[in-house]
């Protein structure tokens, strides 16, 4: 994977997401809402809602929140009629983008979507048309600090894991999507801790953007589909430096 983390580049890649937590919340709470709805309460019963339960634990997303949007996903009166669409991308240079959102208004997330895009210098593009370039995996980082690696390897791959790989000062291991929360459960009760994971799209190559321009586009275009109150997650395949990162 040339040195890339899975999870450091997709999910961390941008270190203004801390100050914006409250919005974050309010997005996965979303998440498991229609999660819920969709598929019951049971986290045991319901993969989406075990998984997007996972998700926000994984940013630190306390407990009452969770418990007050399973709640909420149980209530009888609402009128709020989520839907889970994907768009899909080109960014500057060549870049390609997939936009995971949830939307009441489909219409209305597409314009923004098509905007944001026409803006930066992309273009939205149709189903399909960057959807090749990635891989649907199921993701889970383990700091690697006091971890025997052989030992979480071997639990792992048992668990059913397809792939595993150190990555500095993190271990990280890929799943086929459905097998993800199998993985996760079985490395919690063989005693693994802090573990984080999500069901990602990951890109099969990254691409260099040199252009100063370029680069100044992506930031502002991912910027901007992030914080659009639909749009849940942006996954792209550009090689973003380590410095163009906030700490």
């Amino acid at each position: 994977m040339s040195g890339h983390s899975k999870w450091s580049n997709i999910k961390n890649r941008k270190g203004k997401q801390d100050a914006l937590r409250g919005k974050i919340f309010t997005k996965l709470a979303r998440a498991i809402t229609v999660a819920v709805r969709e598929g019951g309460p049971d986290p045991d019963y319901n993969s989406t809602l075990a998984t997007a339960i996972e998700k926000a634990k994984s940013q630190n997303m306390p407990n009452d929140n969770i418990e007050r949007a399973i709640k909420t996903g149980m209530a009888a009166a609402t009128g709020e009629n989520f839907e889970a669409i994907t768009y899909e991308g080109y960014g500057p240079s060549g870049t390609a983008f997939m936009v995971q959102c949830l939307t009441d208004n489909k219409n209305r997330t597409a314009a923004d979507i098509r905007h944001y895009f026409s803006k930066y210098n992309g273009n939205l593009g149709t189903t399909g048309c960057v959807g090749y370039l990635f891989d649907r995996k199921g993701v889970i980082s383990v700091e690697a600090a006091g971890i025997d690696e052989e030992e979480l390897m071997m639990a792992a791959l048992d668990a059913g894991a397809e792939d595993f790989e150190a990555q500095g000062d993190t271990y990280e291991i890929t799943t086929a999507p459905e097998d993800f929360m199998t993985v996760l459960n079985g490395l919690k009760a063989a005693g693994f801790e802090n573990l984080k994971g999500d069901i990602m799209y990951i890109p099969q190559t990254y691409i260099k953007v040199e252009d100063e321009e370029a680069v100044k586009n992506l930031e502002k275009l991912i910027d901007a589909l992030e914080d659009n109150d639909d749009v849940q997650e942006v996954y792209h395949n550009w090689d973003q430096p380590e410095e163009g990162k906030e700490e």
